[in-house]
């Protein structure tokens, strides 16, 4: 078991009120498994997200990734299983645009203090998504398909257990965000494990299972697997 909660909740003060952004989420994921969580504005999706990437802790329940429990981690441990566990997707690229796609992609390995074949790994993962001949090109270049495949290679560069992708095709016209879902559903093929935020149903319906949120929880998260489709 990849990601396992019980119980999450997520409360955030704003002045006087409460907001209850996840009221006692409990979720299963297996290693491998291509999940996309869906749910209307509001529902929790965007909070659920975060704590899973370890960019926030809840305010109550367990959150065990690969068995470990990083809901009592200090900030510099999250930081580090963030670093070394978990690559991130997201819907704006977060591309740092006076560097190449190259240097780009080599960042988690350069925080992770990597002084050896950096860049090596880093043009070998840019030649798993397909984009070898843009190594030297600056985002500004590059077309958002190309700047998101970027995004994607800089997120497999340390061969992280989680793939947490948040609404990756949201940016991109109809037919780029296809071809880039396809190539997830292979990274799924290959035994990775991805988790994409979307409310697109055609994103969702790449995924071998959808999980609904509403109002903070989460509404059928042991639905049984469907075939990929596309």
């Amino acid at each position: 078991m990849i990601i396992e909660t019980e119980g999450l909740t997520k409360t955030y003060r704003m002045g006087t009120t409460e907001v209850h952004a996840l009221r006692g989420a409990s979720l299963r994921v297996e290693a491998g498994e291509f999940v996309a969580l869906m749910g209307p504005s509001g529902s929790g999706k965007s909070t659920m997200m975060h704590l899973l990437g370890c960019l926030d802790t809840p305010t109550a329940g367990r959150y065990l990734l690969e068995g470990r429990d990083v809901s009592t981690l200090s900030n510099d441990e999250r930081a580090r299983v963030r670093n070394a566990r978990i690559g991130f997707i997201f819907q704006t690229f977060n591309l740092l645009p006076r560097l190449t796609a190259l240097d780009n992609v080599a960042l988690p390995l350069l925080y992770r203090g990597h002084n050896g074949y950096v860049r090596q790994h880093a043009a070998e993962a840019l030649e798993r998504v397909g984009l070898s001949q843009r190594a030297g090109h600056r985002p500004t270049e590059m077309s958002g398909g190309e700047r998101q495949r970027v995004a994607i290679a800089r997120a497999l560069v340390a061969d992280p257990a989680l793939i947490l992708a948040d609404e990756p095709t949201g940016n991109l016209d109809s037919k780029t965000g296809a071809d880039l879902m396809r190539l997830l559903v292979e990274l799924c093929a290959e035994g990775r494990t991805i988790l994409i935020v979307t409310h697109n149903a055609n994103v969702a319906a790449h995924a071998r299972r959808t999980v609904q949120m509403q109002d903070g929880q989460i509404m059928n998260g042991t639905l049984a697997k469907v075939d990929n489709q596309g």
